[in-house]
């Protein structure tokens, strides 16, 4: 395919992230199937504050993934998906244009949201970590399972480590061990969720693979200084003020 007069070969799985003045050409495809979605810009600077005062304009941007759209030598706005990436791609894009078709109640947008902060957060993070050494192979199960629950054992075994050898190289890499690499990850996207959404607590704790949610407001007030909703208030607070 041509991308921008650009000539690139694409292999499947790959996921394209483009913007709205790039030109695509297909010169040939082989049993080739896609699927996509557009997003406004103005999408990336609204959230959901309640369902009286509906949709506020705030400043707001997600800066998840936005790596993924550059233009350079280096970026080109492909990237290749892996055979264990995938489904979740997958069942996250199905569930997108659900989303979409359905809009069930007042708060699609905010679940529609979360699902594209998922997506970019999870190919960013591969992006960087493309390596396939131990710790690369646990950063991608990381990035693709962590709505899930996850042991050590499962870590330690993606990595062919014992567990000392596997927590002994996020040290030295990432200052924490496998397990607490998680837990920062996790917290991670529920600070987008908090942002960005108007999704419950609860609702979060369970998107980021908390089973309780008490025990994700502990940890998250633990790491970051203070309640997650002290944290969404204050974000959302800070964007405000930005343009006022």
């Amino acid at each position: 395919m041509q991308l921008n007069h650009f000539p690139m070969k694409i292999v499947a799985p790959s996921i394209l992230c483009l913007s709205m003045d790039d030109k695509i050409q297909v010169l040939e495809r082989n049993n080739v199937s896609s699927q996509s979605f557009s997003f406004h810009p103005d999408f990336f600077n609204t959230a959901h504050f309640s369902e009286t005062e509906g949709y506020m304009s705030t400043g707001l941007k997600i800066e998840t993934g936005l790596s993924l759209f550059k233009r350079d030598n280096t970026h080109t706005g492909v990237y290749t998906a892996t055979e264990k990436v995938y489904p979740k791609l997958f069942e996250w894009f199905f569930v997108i244009g659900t989303e979409v078709n359905a809009q069930s109640d007042s708060l699609w947008v905010c679940r529609i949201k979360k699902y594209l902060i998922q997506i970019l957060g999870l190919l960013e993070e591969l992006n960087n970590h493309s390596e396939q050494s131990p710790v690369g192979l646990v950063l991608e199960y990381i990035h693709t399972n962590y709505p899930d629950k996850i042991s050590l054992e499962d870590l330690t075994k993606c990595a062919h480590l014992n567990r000392v050898s596997l927590n002994k190289k996020f040290q030295d890499l990432y200052g924490c061990t496998a397990k607490g690499y998680l837990l920062l990850y996790r917290l991670k996207i529920a600070e987008n969720l908090l942002t960005h959404t108007g999704m419950s607590l609860n609702e979060i704790a369970c998107a980021v693979g908390f089973e309780y949610d008490s025990y994700f407001i502990k940890q998250f007030t633990v790491k970051k200084g203070m309640t997650p909703t002290e944290f969404r208030n204050s974000s959302r607070e800070f964007a405000y003020n930005q343009i006022v």
